[in-house]
């Protein structure tokens, strides 16, 4: 008996050497686009599967059937969710493709009969997944409306998607929002062609239906086209020329622009020290 058990502890630590060692030397390959062998992926799904499963088996779930609910829920999921988890007429996306383990389509499966664990997942997050644990910027109440929607999401066709967006308050959940994770319509409305921008929905750099700006959007105006656009080396603005200066720039225009008829003879001065002088 003693020498079987001395040989379990040899192996045991003979086998947890082989593994760091390995570690150590990168025989592991952390690729999201090199799958887990089958034992390790089936170990590590099971121990995702029971840790959600213990951590949110007393957690009391609320009315979902609750309209108001339901679109706030709409709103939060258009602007957060769809890049990696989809919608009802919403293509595979970057996001969804590129994830490893993949985000699973929550337009086809819902909340998978276990709205506890959904908001379980939403709060906290998976670690190494890419999941984010909203609740550090959500309270509870949001997290639940996204849980109320997600509960609806597979009964629902586009139009009924879009509608019920369409009439919520957009990305809210209470303070604290920004526009950095938003993946609404980034596909050009999840139509072919990655910048197209038609049909009322969002180009990847644009702004969508439910008002909120698109994923690379900066706070105030974009590098694409801000609402006070300003002339730069390239600007071709009211007929100018090509290389024209701002009038209002800070050097006080071009040296060589056209003076007003009738005008009295300019001079300047040149890098060499010599006044030139301009006839009108």
């Amino acid at each position: 008996m003693k020498r079987t058990i001395k040989t379990l502890v040899a192996a045991g630590v003979v086998g947890s050497t082989a593994v760091l060692a390995g570690a150590y030397f990168g025989v592991v390959n952390v690729g999201a686009d090199d799958p887990h062998f089958p034992a390790v992926h089936a170990f590590l799904t099971m121990a995702r599967d029971r840790s959600i499963e213990v951590r949110s088996r007393d957690i009391e779930v609320p009315n979902l059937d609750d309209q108001a609910l339901i679109r706030a829920g709409a709103g939060n999921y258009n602007s957060m969710c769809i890049g990696c988890h989809l919608a009802p007429g919403v293509a595979e996306t970057e996001l969804s493709q590129s994830l490893y383990p993949a985000p699973p389509n929550l337009a086809k499966i819902g909340v998978d009969g276990n709205p506890s664990a959904a908001f379980w997942v939403i709060k906290h997050g998976i670690k190494a997944t890419g999941m984010p644990a909203w609740g550090k910027s959500m309270g509870d109440e949001y997290i639940w409306g996204m849980v109320a929607f997600i509960d609806q999401l597979p009964t629902m066709d586009a139009k009924q998607y879009q509608a019920l967006v369409a009439s919520s308050g957009g990305h809210q959940h209470g303070g604290g929002e920004t526009q950095m994770h938003n993946h609404e319509g980034q596909h050009g409305d999840n139509k072919p062609g990655h910048h197209g921008n038609s049909g009322g929905g969002e180009d990847h750099h644009g702004t969508g239906d439910a008002g909120e700006p698109g994923h690379h959007d900066a706070a105030a105006t974009d590098s694409e086209g801000g609402s006070a656009p300003k002339a730069g080396h390239h600007s071709d603005m009211s007929g100018d020329d090509h290389h024209a200066g701002d009038e209002a720039s800070s050097n006080g225009g071009d040296h060589h622009a056209e003076q007003a008829p009738n005008a009295s003879p300019k001079t300047h001065t040149h890098a060499d020290g010599k006044e030139h002088v301009h006839e009108s």
